[in-house]
């Protein structure tokens, strides 16, 4: 399974839409995995405002029915002779059934209206921005090694194509070049090995052929802010066809 269909299978559990065998199959792969773990949480963290768009509201089954008979009054008077018949003054009840009427219309339209925008930001939520540049690092070999995804607000998916041989007090740390004759900017470290999104602020939106690369730096990252180590991968960006 890869990254990207085990993250989509992720938010179809979240959101209530996975087979119970999945749910059980990856609830036991995050018992096990800390990273797969992490990844439900902010799945549950990221759809978390589609419980707060709109509260639930139950009516009673034959609510509306039983209303519109008592404001009729059918059943209350059919079965007593009229003779029985206390006299009353006669109320018109026709303008409280009117009212009646209009409050469950708008009950109706606003549970329609919350539905809407439930659904309306899941969709959102289930389709992300799309990617700005691509970007397929290669190592000495000319292998590849990693996919670097980076959007217009710089939110880079770093997805590791193979496992990298870093020693354990090391750490692979990505950078990129905004301008061809400015320095390298550290987009962030990957900590644990593993695939993961960087995000960071103050970067103007990424370009076709921006450099990407990753390097092997000592634990904690690169003590200059500038890449010390051996370069893993590196690659030019591509704007893709969309």
């Amino acid at each position: 399974m890869t990254d990207r269909s085990l993250d989509m299978l992720i938010d179809e559990i979240v959101l209530g839409l996975a087979d119970p065998a999945d749910v059980a199959r990856v609830e036991a792969m995050a018992a096990d995995d800390p990273d797969i773990a992490a990844r439900l949480d902010r799945a549950r963290a990221r759809f978390a405002p589609l419980d707060d768009t709109a509260d639930e509201l139950e009516l009673p089954e034959g609510f509306w029915a039983r209303v519109e008979r008592d404001l009729d009054g059918t059943d209350s008077l059919a079965d007593t002779p009229a003779e029985a018949r206390a006299p009353a003054e006669v109320i018109d009840l026709s303008g409280v059934r009117r009212a009646m009427t209009r409050w469950r219309g708008a009950a109706i339209g606003g549970l329609a209206a919350a539905l809407l925008l439930a659904v309306s930001l899941g969709w959102t939520l289930m389709n992300p921005a799309q990617p700005a540049v691509i970007a397929v690092l290669l190592n000495e070999q000319g292998e590849a090694v990693a996919l670097v995804e980076s959007r217009p607000d710089n939110t880079t998916r770093v997805t590791l194509l193979e496992q990298a041989d870093v020693p354990p007090d090391r750490v692979m740390q990505v950078w990129t070049k905004p301008e061809d004759d400015g320095p390298p900017v550290s987009l962030g470290l990957l900590a644990r090995g593993l695939s993961d999104t960087l995000t960071i602020e103050g970067l103007p939106a990424p370009h076709a052929q921006q450099l990407y690369e990753i390097t092997v730096e000592p634990e904690g990252g690169s003590p200059t802010n500038l890449p010390t180590g051996p370069i893993l991968g590196k690659g030019l960006a591509k704007a893709p066809v969309i």
